[in-house]
């Protein structure tokens, strides 16, 4: 929901036309697993060095939707890179033993500057998940306005990382407004669109096997978001993300019986990018509430370290006690009497972002890196796709919870994103807190029930 601005990244990259020139950038670029290796080898760096130069990336943001809410509507939570060093981009620096690339407003890239696939499954414990499940499974975006370069810009990011393609000729993919037309689409929106290329690339990345529907709302009031929500499970989707949030409000428990209680579907919603406090509809007791965290790689069995992600005062992971939400039954802390935020986590660091490919508008520069929690959310919901079709009646939110303190999620334990008088509603913790939940996935076990 942030929403200062910052000078934009302009220009296009040209798109990838054919296989060898795909698979020729992605072994100059060091993607995928194979690349990654074969890029390592000759310099022989060590997962520390990686490490201390992943630990200097440091980044300038802009808000997607940069608009200022009012009582009744949302905004999105993704922030865009405009400036500075990406983790990824110290990473493959140390990689090729050279100095970094730094990102400059009004520049495009002609390759990815934030993770991809291959380290976001990594990072989660998902790699022979992602190749072998979700095949099957459809996972929704609800969204605001529309992106009119949709379809073409996943389709330019699968193939760039040589995943399945998910079209509309092949039942992969689908685009429908908030009343399901395939045809009376929304108002187009550059900001959005960044939104909407951001959470399908999410899903991609996460779950390349299965299916995508993207419910365009026509605006961002609650109402027409929820109306979306809806349709998305009108349509069939067990699992629906919610890349977005306002404030709280006396509202809410309107919104959560009209349009987020769906028992045997998962809900997910961001928890928001403004440092400590509750939005809406994370708050819901009904969904599955998504914090942010800085992922980076290290020198640990694991391969990834994770704290929270806290840029300033105004940019961070949001966290909270509910002012109006009750407490889920599956929630046992003892300092918030109503629902807390968040349930789990996964990556939402812009300096740690992740790689985005969106043509459309002033936004619209081609490759980009993305952060906010809207990353996070859409990567969630992917997670439960992996762990397969959520039993009849169930309230998916409470499934992590059947597995805390074991080794199915990664507790994160340090950082903070602000001041609170109740220190785990903002300070990282072992066990549960509020910024991280119960923390990240390690693999899908966690997400079954």
């Amino acid at each position: 929901m942030r929403t200062t601005n910052s000078p934009h990244i302009s220009g296009r990259w040209r798109r990838i036309g054919s296989a060898a020139a795909a698979a020729t950038a992605l072994a100059l670029a060091g993607f995928g697993a194979a690349a990654q290796a074969d890029a390592a080898t000759p310099h022989k760096v060590s997962a520390q060095t990686i490490a201390t130069q992943v630990a200097k990336a440091h980044v300038q943001t802009t808000n997607a939707c940069a608009t200022t809410t009012k009582k009744g509507y949302a905004s999105c939570d993704a922030l865009r890179v405009t400036g500075g060093t990406t983790a990824f981009m110290e990473k493959q620096a140390a990689v090729k033993g050279v100095a970094p690339a730094t990102i400059k407003p009004n520049a495009s890239s002609g390759t990815p500057t934030g993770y991809g696939p291959s380290d976001l499954q990594s990072a989660y414990g998902l790699a022979s998940a992602a190749s072998s499940k979700g095949s099957g499974e459809t996972v929704a975006i609800v969204d605001a306005y529309d992106d009119p370069n949709a379809a073409a810009d996943l389709a330019t990011y699968r193939s760039y990382y040589g995943l399945p393609a998910c079209t509309t000729s092949n039942g992969c993919f689908k685009k429908v407004s908030q009343t399901g037309s395939t045809t009376s689409l929304p108002s187009a929106d550059s900001g959005w669109a960044g939104e909407i290329s951001l959470d399908l690339d999410m899903v991609s990345a996460t779950c390349p096997n299965c299916n995508i529907l993207l419910v365009e709302a026509k605006s961002a009031s609650m109402t027409n978001l929820g109306t979306a929500v809806n349709e998305a499970v009108k349509l069939g989707a067990k699992y629906v993300s919610n890349s977005y949030g306002g404030s709280e409000s006396s509202s809410d428990s309107s919104y959560d019986s009209s349009y987020y209680n769906h028992a045997g579907v998962v809900i997910t919603a961001s928890a928001g990018d403004e440092g400590y406090g509750a939005e809406y509809p994370a708050g819901s007791q009904y969904v599955t509430a998504v914090g942010g965290t800085a992922l980076k790689k290290a020198s640990n069995t694991r391969g990834w370290s994770e704290s929270v992600w806290n840029t300033s005062s105004t940019e961070g992971t949001g966290s909270g006690c509910s002012a109006y939400d009750a407490k889920p039954s599956w929630q046992t802390d003892t300092g918030c009497g109503k629902r807390m935020i968040a349930d789990v986590s996964a990556v939402a660091d812009p300096a740690t972002g992740v790689s985005v490919y969106d043509s459309y508008g002033a936004d619209g520069t081609g490759w980009n890196t993305y952060g906010g929690t809207s990353a996070s959310s859409p990567l969630i919901a992917s997670v439960y796709a992996l762990a397969g079709t959520p039993s009849s009646g169930s309230y998916p939110a409470k499934f992590p919870y059947a597995k805390a303190g074991t080794s199915a999620l990664n507790d994160v334990t340090s950082g903070s994103n602000g001041s609170c008088s109740t220190s785990y509603f903002c300070t990282a913790r072992s066990g549960y807190d509020g910024p991280t939940g119960l923390g990240t996935p390690e693999g899908v076990s966690a997400f079954t029930g």
